[in-house]
């Protein structure tokens, strides 16, 4: 079954069996290159405990991670962000200021200052990441059109601080692997094209630990999943897949748009 939890063992266990070093966020922006890399990524957007059940699997596999939270009560739940980073695993902000703030910058800005602070109370935090806000007109990612993250001592942002030709995308967004295809945000366009005609398209997680085992996945890679997605219990499963299928759909009319 796919997108279980005992399926996403399964894929850390290929990629470990294949010599692949898996780095936090952060680590790859400290300088942390090693021949074979994949740089592991949560993105927090709802139940966090989802994202404790992965953590506690990385963590026995002596596998670290980044954990993104957003400021919102269905994803942050500081005793669970203070387990994960009692995990050895990376806490990043999954900021999504300029939509919840409906554009405006300045009030934007002390809304992120605020949440990163308030976040920086329970763990460290040197990396942020946007969140996509699908149902918004507004990219979080415009909010550093006129400011600095650095100024706010955070090292990097993926989407703005990997090089994307030298590092392969994937991400669980749409509850397949190739949810670039219904994806307003949660992708790389101008990238795209290439690893497609490269045939760097995966459906399932079984496709991307054929790909592992056949040597066909670049050596290069950051993995984004959604831990609400991974799931053993069957009806929890169940509904996350069909909540997930019906959003899949809204979004394919939005991105025809």
């Amino acid at each position: 079954m796919d997108f279980s939890l005992k399926k996403y063992r399964a894929l850390l266990v290929t990629m470990q069996n294949r010599a692949y070093t898996t780095l936090t966020f952060a680590d790859y922006m400290q300088g942390k290159r090693p021949d074979s890399f994949v740089i592991l990524r949560h993105d927090v957007d709802l139940h966090p405990e989802n994202s404790l059940a992965t953590a506690r699997i990385e963590n026995l596999l002596g596998i670290k991670a980044s954990y993104y939270f957003r400021s919102v009560p269905e994803s942050w739940d500081e005793k669970i962000i203070k387990e994960i980073a009692a995990l050895g695993h990376e806490i990043g902000y999954h900021y999504e200021s300029l939509a919840t703030c409906k554009g405006d910058m300045a009030t934007a800005l002390h809304d992120f200052d605020e949440n990163l602070s308030r976040l920086r109370e329970l763990a460290p935090v040197t990396t942020i990441c946007m969140h996509g806000s699908p149902r918004t007109q507004w990219d979080n990612r415009d909010l550093w059109k006129e400011h600095s993250y650095h100024e706010k001592g955070i090292i990097g942002e993926p989407y703005f601080d990997i090089d994307f030709s030298d590092v392969f995308y994937l991400t669980d967004t749409g509850r397949r692997w190739d949810g670039f295809k219904v994806s307003l945000r949660d992708k790389i366009p101008v990238h795209q094209d290439r690893w497609c005609n490269e045939g760097l398209v995966f459906h399932s997680t079984d496709d991307i630990i054929c790909a592992i085992n056949e040597d066909r996945l670049p050596h290069h890679v950051m993995m984004t999943t959604h831990p609400q997605r991974w799931n053993d219990q069957f009806f929890p499963w169940i509904k996350e897949s069909l909540s997930q299928k019906a959003k899949n759909v809204v979004k394919k009319i939005l991105v025809k748009k």
